[in-house]
């Protein structure tokens, strides 16, 4: 789809139509392959081109701040979206990870997080597993404690992601 068709929809106050064209297009082809590419290099270039989108559905100017339209609008960056996935998928495959207290018997503050194992080439540790239990280990107790039960940590990890906007790695691990 073209960003002119999409302007042209945007200028006759069609944001609601938008927001679910945004959301069948868009955002369904952006999820299709998020956890295998969502931390690499070109991922900038597909979430520029997601705020650029979301500047015509809402016509606002090029130069304007996406942070609070992602908000607005209920909408998850590219960076927030892959932490979402990324969690969802270490809580349905648990069976692929192991926790602090599996792997030894000291009792630590940080015996349910995942354990991540010794890993020296960084391919490895950019990969999905190794992301996956940095991902998550990084997240708050509150949301942690919900893994058991896939519903309510699906709504906290969205509720926690939209109000901050996670737009980078870095802003996620500070």
């Amino acid at each position: 789809m073209k960003y002119t068709n999409l302007r042209v929809y945007a200028r006759h106050g069609l944001c609601t139509p938008m927001h679910s064209l945004f959301l069948v297009i868009v955002h369904s082809v952006i999820s299709y392959g998020i956890i295998l590419g969502g931390n690499q290099p070109y991922s900038d270039k597909i979430f520029k081109i997601k705020k650029r989108v979301i500047r015509i559905i809402i016509s606002s100017r090029p130069r304007d701040s996406c942070r609070e339209l992602f908000k607005n609008l209920e909408i998850l960056p590219l960076y927030s979206q892959y932490i979402y996935s990324i969690s969802i998928y270490v809580v349905k495959n648990k069976h692929l990870f192991y926790t602090n207290n599996q792997t030894h018997s000291i009792h630590t503050r940080f015996k349910t997080n995942l354990h991540p194992p010794t890993a020296n080439l960084t391919k490895f540790q950019k990969g999905v597993h190794y992301s996956a239990i940095k991902i998550f280990n990084n997240l708050l107790h509150e949301i942690k404690d919900l893994a058991n039960h896939i519903l309510p940590f699906r709504n906290a990890m969205k509720r926690f992601l939209l109000t901050n906007s996670f737009y980078n790695s870095k802003e996620y691990f500070n």
